[in-house]
């Protein structure tokens, strides 16, 4: 082989399991796991893709380990035996894993009698002989061995931030603290837990890096075993006759023969292209849609033209949607926020067939005269719904400016009208003035229904041109946060998903990155189809989601009486803003700043040497190699962690640890609110408008950004500060108004357990009588101590603590945790009766419930990894609590905004943070407010308990507390 060929080798048996429990439980229309297939296609693929990955490679293969034993078993007969069976579900996907690495191109290589590594390690050596150049691609330690001038190993499922983890000589030296050739002698001392390989008794990877650097290795260290002291000399003694097996088992075979199957690296196994028609029908039948339509448009065929089932209705129950990388459009007009955090969705029902609609049925128009314009004005003034978007400059609500609007009265039918467009040889247009003149009549009238995608942006921009957008009738990101709060809720996703329709992306007609162009920039024959076709298939989205929230009353509800009217409510709080102190927030950021420096200063000091604070990488090195502290985990990458957990467990016991923490804290809180938020007020207003977000946490919970007023941590002084610059005009006050301890009166309602219930009846302090029941005293005779247990196993069982996590709460044995709870259970025994139900009930479907009925999904409540099923059944515990809390503070916005409408009074909603609003209240109203905001959330809704609202004034935030 020449010198430009190089050699890529697959670990498959190493990513086969990291690939299954790395991803969420993924299926296809028939039910059938797809999870693992996903991770090794997508791996695959990125492997080939990407030189830089695979070092250029020509040849190469995917290895995996045949079933039964190798040598290693007989040599050492509870070899790997303390593994578990593969999981049914991974062992169901193997046989199309096969079939679909072969038609990617890849040589596949599973030769029986030898284990994977030393098929590899066969490869590589021969590689080496030839002086080809050779990557391996593995998650498996024990490869660091294989390194040499002409192996490297690369491992992609470490990827941050783009990039991958490369082991060279040197890179597995900074790695393991030996290098390649030293391995092996590393791997005896310390063992090999995932093979069952046991090592030398209280030799860990530090002590064996220590050991093998003053002997030089381990055979010189065997010779000079007597003098070795300590525990680590007898545990060493004690090993001596199990070190030369240790040292077979961990050592990767180089001299395989490999039979037939390799006849040589040259003839046997170059790399191939893919088998499109082949891939078309595995992707079909793996419900791997975005790859599917690839294919389809690569080969100009549907897939299922050929006998194959039809491809219809929705993808993997995963869902390709996220998983498959099926991004939200950024572009002006789409949804601005849509939901980051719906990466892994649950399983939901079949969709409906979609209103049949081939490309050449659409008919889209862009309107540039007056008489189009004046024949689109009779057809929507003719038309029950009509779906309006806008096209604008700006993803700002604020800022937005109109650069054209569409418009669409049936599927397949809608127009784009551009009033904006400014690039050189742009085409004349109707004037902004004429349309807006024109439209405001109807734009305005709340008898002439409207749908949209996220209209409470198109509201902002219209009013940025004094125009109240009046008759929201429908909003399809709203109908699909309702009917699935855990998937994503663009456009282009719900396109997809509903209506088997891929849509235009905005990146296609604007650009990507640095190169993206503003909208009005984009041609406008360009620009009119796209625009056109977000009105169109928002009216098409309606006409398919819709009915479906019509079938579950419940669901509709939520859509039509707390998520439609509190969006409207929403809309206006964001466009009247809050009033910031900036100069307040300047000294308090000075005074941080000097804080910062002190902290900085004392840091140093206990590390003994100047780093800087903010790299993660010098801070590790400070922490666990020059001071020694314990490593409490590690990242993906294998280094010692240092993030927020990880300080504060050791904290409790190191000062470096505790003075990291201080600085982060006010770190944080400098650059993200002292510093940033005056340079947030709105010139034109001189207030702070946030946007709150609906459709973003599954719970129901409204998020909010730039800034985002959920997360000012308010347990310190310096964040209640900050809350000091949050305003009151003069002449004004500030109100906050907020429920008292709702989740735990929701838990009350929902368990129906009769103490609780008698507690907050009864208006006792829950906590005290929590604690008087579980230290079975009077209530009087309560310590604060023990009312501060009680507190944190009300409020801990509410989110699944368990008693490890209640013991390290409290700082008490294990043992005494899970006495309290269980006496906590004794004496509320329907809070585990209704923990039980609900476990058993999110199991059985998927998801929990709200008082109200919104549907909470947990997509791994059912899945094959442990840990996130755990996960998941505490989030079905917490979801219909928090759920519950989210609904009624919206419903609260509702009649208290209504209330207001209705009253004449001048007083706003300004902000909504948790199970708070805060009001600005001109001071002569303030007394009938205050009151009547109180009775209105608590009057809100009718629980098994009472709600109790509590409202504070004050000229700022922190005051009214």
């Amino acid at each position: 082989m020449t010198a430009d060929k190089a050699l890529l080798l697959v670990d498959g048996s190493s990513y086969l399991y990291r690939a299954f429990h790395a991803l969420p439980d993924l299926r296809n229309r028939e039910g059938e796991p797809t999870g693992a297939i996903y991770g090794i296609v997508a791996m695959l693929r990125r492997l080939r893709a990407d030189g830089k990955l695979n070092g250029g490679a020509t040849h190469g293969a995917v290895v995996f380990d045949a079933p039964g034993k190798t040598f290693r078993d007989d040599l050492y007969p509870q070899y790997k035996a303390q593994r578990s069976a593969m999981p049914e579900d991974l062992r169901a996907q193997i046989p199309m894993i096969h079939r679909i690495v072969r038609a990617l191109g890849w040589p596949l290589l599973m030769i029986e009698g030898i284990e994977a590594d030393d098929v590899i390690g066969t490869l590589a050596e021969q590689a080496g002989a030839m002086r080809l150049p050779t990557v391996v691609s593995t998650g498996d330690k024990d490869m660091a061995q294989l390194v040499n001038e002409h192996v490297r190993l690369v491992n992609t499922m470490t990827r941050d931030s783009g990039t991958a983890e490369w082991l060279d000589r040197e890179g597995v030296i900074a790695r393991f603290g030996v290098p390649p050739e030293r391995i092996i002698d590393w791997l005896t001392l310390v063992g090999d837990s995932v093979d069952n390989v046991p090592g030398v008794d209280k030799v860990g990877p530090k002590t064996a890096v220590k050991l093998l650097s003053q002997y030089g290795s381990l055979d010189a260290l065997v010779e000079q075993m007597a003098e070795v002291k300590g525990v680590v000399g007898e545990n060493l003694r004690a090993a001596r006759d199990w070190l030369p097996l240790a040292r077979t088992l961990v050592t990767i075979r180089l001299d395989c023969d490999l039979g037939s199957d390799v006849v040589s690296i040259a003839d046997s196994l170059g790399l191939e292209p893919e088998r499109d028609a082949e891939l078309l029908e595995l992707f079909g039948r793996c419900g791997f849609r975005t790859w599917t339509r690839e294919l389809e448009g690569r080969l100009g065929v549907k897939w299922g033209s050929t006998g194959a089932a039809a491809l219809a209705g929705d993808e993997s129950a995963g869902s390709s949607a996220a998983v498959e990388g099926a991004a939200p459009a950024s572009g002006a007009g789409k949804d601005p926020t849509p939901n980051p955090t719906a990466v892994v969705e649950a399983p939901t029902w079949q969709p409906a067939a979609p209103i049949p609609l081939n490309p050449a049925e659409r008919a889209y128009e862009t309107v540039l005269d007056q008489a189009s314009f004046e024949r689109w004005l009779g057809r929507i003034h003719a038309t029950d719904l009509v779906a309006f978007d806008t096209e604008t400059t700006s993803l700002d609500p604020m800022q937005a400016r109109l650069v054209g609007l569409s418009l669409s009265v049936e599927p397949g039918e809608a127009c784009y009208i551009p009033v904006a467009h400014t690039y050189a040889g742009a085409p004349d247009q109707l004037s902004l003035e004429f349309v807006l003149g024109r439209l405001r009549d109807w734009l305005e009238d709340e008898t002439c229904a409207k749908v949209g995608q996220n209209l409470k942006y198109d509201a902002h921009v219209l009013e940025n041109h004094g125009i109240t957008l009046r008759g929201i009738a429908h909003d399809t990101l709203l109908q699909s946060y309702v009917l699935e709060a855990h998937r994503n809720h663009d456009m282009d996703s719900l396109a997809n998903r509903h209506l088997d329709r891929r849509t235009i992306r905005y990146e296609e007609v604007a650009g990507k990155g640095a190169h993206q162009i503003g909208f009005d920039q984009v041609p406008i024959e360009t620009a009119g189809p796209y625009a056109a076709e977000d009105a169109e298939v928002t009216l098409h989205l309606h006409r398919v989601m819709y009915p479906r929230l019509k079938a579950e009353a419940a669901l509709e509800h939520i859509y039509r009486d707390v998520e439609l009217p509190v969006s409207r409510v929403l809309q206006r709080m964001e466009r009247h803003g809050v009033l910031i102190d900036a100069h307040a927030l300047s000294v308090q950021s000075h005074d941080l700043g000097r804080q910062l420096m002190a902290l900085e200063q004392k840091a140093h000091e206990a590390a003994g040497q100047a780093f800087n604070l903010g790299s993660t990488k010098q801070l590790g090195e400070i922490l666990f190699g020059q001071l020694g502290l314990p490593v409490v985990k590690k990242t993906a990458g294998g280094a010692p962690s240092t993030d927020e957990e990880v300080l504060a467990k050791l904290a409790e016991d190191y000062p470096l640890p505790k003075l990291l923490l201080e600085w982060r804290g006010l770190s944080k809180l400098k650059s993200t609110y002292t510093d940033k938020l005056p340079r947030m007020v709105d010139p034109r207003t001189g207030r702070v408008h946030t946007s709150y977000s609906q459709a973003v946490a599954v719970t129901g919970r409204l998020s909010s950004s730039e800034p985002n007023l959920q997360n000012i941590p308010v347990r310190t002084a310096e964040g209640r500060r900050i809350r000091e610059a949050f305003i009151a005009p003069p002449g004004c006050r500030i109100v906050s108004a907020d429920y008292s301890q709702i989740e735990l009166r929701i838990m009350a309602h929902l368990s129906r357990d009769e103490g609780l219930l008698t507690a907050f009846a009864r208006g006792q302090d829950v906590h005290r009588a929590t604690a008087a029941e579980i230290f079975g005293v009077d209530a009087e005779a309560v310590t604060s101590e023990q009312r501060r247990y009680a507190k944190v196993i009300n409020f801990g069982l509410i989110y699944g603590m368990s008693a490890f996590g209640l013991a390290a709460n409290l700082g008490i044995e294990r043992d005494a945790a899970r006495n309290y709870i269980e006496r906590y259970f004794a004496r509320y025994p329907g809070v585990r009766r209704y923990m039980d139900d609900t476990r058993q009930r999110a199991h059985d479907q998927g998801y929990v419930e709200t008082v109200f009925g919104r549907r909470l999904w947990l997509a791994e409540i059912n899945g094959p990894s442990g840990p996130r099923r755990a996960a998941a059944e505490r989030a079905a515990i917490n979801a219909p609590m928090q759920g519950t809390a989210a609904d009624l503070i919206k419903m609260s916005m509702i009649v208290v905004q209504r209330w207001l409408d209705d009253s004449g009074l001048a007083s706003r909603l300004v902000m909504q943070v948790h199970d708070e609003l805060v009001l600005e209240v001109p001071e002569d109203e303030l007394e009938i407010v205050r009151a009547g905001v109180c009775e209105r959330m608590s009057g809100v809704a009718q629980l098994d308990v009472p709600l109790l609202v509590e409202a504070g004034a004050g000229l700022n935030w922190e005051q009214a507390h």
